[in-house]
């Protein structure tokens, strides 16, 4: 019984490291995340596309919302992380993730959709590899083509032929904005039918735009 937990354990190790080393070459052919919404909505719509081909103005307007620091950081935003654990503390749950756009990809990529605290650590662990070893370009690349967009909708190639009939690289500056604004909670808000809450998110990703550099 214990030969085969170790050999277990073993073959696990050595498909992860493979599972790390073959995204740097490819996307994943299925997510966690996006066989759940075939299951569920009985439809995926994803298009996976190149770094070059997203264009500017998505990932400006991501990075916007998401995670400013992601150039800058480690993979993990400390000050976020503490505002999230205090706000968890008092709740008594997790309410907060406080998650880079690094951890969001390590999420997206390898793990489920949850709140507990296993996954969190695992996720740090992804986090940390997928950072020493693919890179911020892989990272990002990895992430918009992942994240989901909308019921049954990943990526953002998927979501602007969607939300826009055009693809992502010709999006405009605010056409971006309104699909970021929908995160994280894209099955919740509809670009297209926004919501005075989304409205003030937009303009104030559109100004947020304006400093963020892509490297």
């Amino acid at each position: 019984m214990w030969k085969f937990i170790k050999k277990l354990f073993f073959i696990l190790i050595v498909a992860n490291i493979l599972f790390v080393i073959f995204g740097i070459f490819f996307n994943p052919p299925i997510t966690l995340t996006q066989l759940g919404g075939l299951i569920k909505y009985g439809k995926l719509h994803r298009d996976y596309i190149s770094y070059e081909d997203m264009g500017s103005n998505i990932k400006k307007a991501v990075i916007a919302s998401e995670d400013q620091l992601f150039f800058t950081h480690n993979g993990f935003d400390y000050k976020q992380i503490e505002k999230a654990l205090k706000k968890n503390d008092k709740k008594g749950k997790v309410v907060r993730g406080g998650s880079t756009i690094s951890q969001q990809t390590a999420k997206n990529v390898f793990l489920w959709q949850g709140r507990s605290w296993f996954r969190k650590g695992l996720e740090a662990v992804y986090t940390f590899i997928i950072e020493k070893v693919w890179g911020k370009d892989i990272i990002l690349e990895r992430y918009l083509n992942s994240i989901e967009m909308g019921q049954g909708v990943f990526g953002i190639e998927a979501a602007s032929q969607y939300y826009y009939s055009k693809p992502a690289k010709d999006l405009t500056k605010s056409q971006a904005a309104w699909i970021a604004a929908v995160l994280p909670n894209p099955k919740k808000y509809d670009p297209k039918n926004p919501s005075p809450y989304l409205n003030k998110k937009h303009n104030w990703i559109m100004r947020q735009m304006n400093n963020i550099v892509l490297k």
